[in-house]
């Protein structure tokens, strides 16, 4: 029942009780019990007519209230990792500069700190919104895959600094490179430099920038990034066009990079931001934890992966005319409505009752063939839906032996 009615009946019992009535009348004109009656005659003895209004609920003490002393450290911790150049200031961050302490009293715990900062009001970044099912490449033991994106941002001036990162989908291990553009010869330059440190991948993902895909005018264009990938035995994958966030991983990387690097310092020129550059990198492998690798460092979970990296002779051995080589690349799109996908500036028909769903588009460099395959959940069978002949304008070239992998690693457990 609402407060005004409640109300309502509180200062009827009390004038039956002025007028003299007993109140086993008074219960009569009322539906409430004696104890509710007594309860309320005795507010209006107290407190008169506003007595009769409701209070509020809330405990005078809270059970698990924290001390002043765990605020005041928490709020110490805070303003100590926002003094440095690098780094978070989140509950997580927080958390580890506290443990970092070897306080003498109880660590807070990440729901403690989390509520501190709020009564505090410093601000803190909302959670990521749900995705729904999506057929994701998987990265396994067996499956090494990894991502590439870049960002960009302003120098005083007007001009621009890309920074490009390539990361290690399971272990989070990280290369980051700062160019003055994404010319095709900066991206080159970037990937090998991670090849060198993460590795050569099974799988790289990512999205259809110019740079990366060849641009969008020559029909069945490969391009040079896509060239060097396969003359490793590297798989590109291509996530859906204008869908930059199904590249999450380094998409949420790009945004650390701005919150705790990019944001905290001051750089007049692009030599100033390469810098300081290995600055990020040492914080991130070293101290930064990242989600999902339950407590452990992107250094620490990827001394257990081994590596198949780009050696200083492999590279200088790389040719610069690159041809087509056997192997496979993987487009992900999303059906039009009039059943059909585009990819390498063709389009190809799924058929109408696909529409507004995903598929997993396949060239087979060797085969000279296209196939579209359809899964509609994590656990529902895997279906062909179409298989066309791709032929091409230029002769495919073999893989070299020393990047030729078994062919359970190059099978991806997500699709294929």
């Amino acid at each position: 029942m609402d407060e005004q009615t409640e109300r309502r009946w509180r200062r009827k019992a009390v004038r039956l009780h002025l007028r003299g009535w007993p109140s086993r009348l008074i219960l009569r004109q009322i539906p409430r019990s004696r104890r509710w009656l007594s309860k309320w005659l005795r507010r209006f003895h107290r407190r008169g007519w506003p007595g009769l209004r409701s209070q509020s609920r809330r405990p005078h003490r809270l059970a698990h209230a924290y001390p002043p002393a765990t605020r005041a450290v928490v709020l110490r911790a805070r303003r100590v990792l926002e003094q440095r150049p690098i780094g978070l200031i989140g509950p997580r961050a927080i958390h580890a500069e506290l443990r970092a302490w070897s306080l003498p009293t109880p660590l807070p715990s990440l729901a403690t700190i989390k509520r501190i900062l709020h009564h505090a009001r410093c601000r803190q970044s909302a959670p990521p919104p749900a995705a729904r099912y999506y057929p994701w490449p998987t990265a396994t033991d067996r499956y090494v895959l990894q991502a590439l994106d870049w960002t960009e941002r302003y120098l005083p001036g007007g001009s621009k600094v890309y920074a490009f990162h390539t990361i290690d989908v399971q272990s989070r291990a990280i290369k980051q490179t700062i160019g003055p553009d994404k010319r095709i010869t900066t991206v080159r330059r970037h990937l090998l430099a991670a090849w060198t440190r993460l590795g050569r991948p099974d799988g790289l993902q990512m999205d259809n920038d110019a740079a990366f895909c060849g641009g969008y005018k020559v029909r069945r264009v490969f391009s040079e990034i896509v060239r060097r990938c396969r003359d490793l035995g590297i798989e590109p994958i291509f996530i859906p066009v204008g869908e930059a966030q199904r590249n999450g991983v380094v998409e949420q990387l790009n945004g650390l990079w701005s919150h705790s690097f990019w944001r905290r310092q001051h750089f007049a020129t692009l030599a100033e931001v390469a810098a300081a550059s290995p600055a990020f990198e040492a914080w991130y492998m070293q101290q930064y934890e990242p989600p999902g690798l339950a407590g452990q460092t992107p250094a620490h979970a990827s001394r257990s992966r081994p590596a198949a990296r780009l050696t200083a002779q492999q590279g200088r051995r790389l040719p610069q005319d690159l041809p087509i080589t056997v192997g496979r690349l993987h487009f992900i799109r999303l059906v039009d409505p009039d059943g059909r996908i585009r990819l390498l500036n063709e389009s190809w028909r799924v058929g109408k009752r696909w529409a507004g769903r995903y598929v997993w588009a396949t060239v087979s460099t060797h085969r000279r063939q296209l196939r579209i395959y359809y899964r509609a959940a994590a656990r529902a069978p895997l279906h062909l839906l179409k298989s066309w002949a791709y032929p091409l304008a230029e002769a495919v070239a073999p893989l070299a032996p020393e990047y030729r992998r078994p062919y359970q690693r190059r099978r991806m457990s997500t699709m294929l």
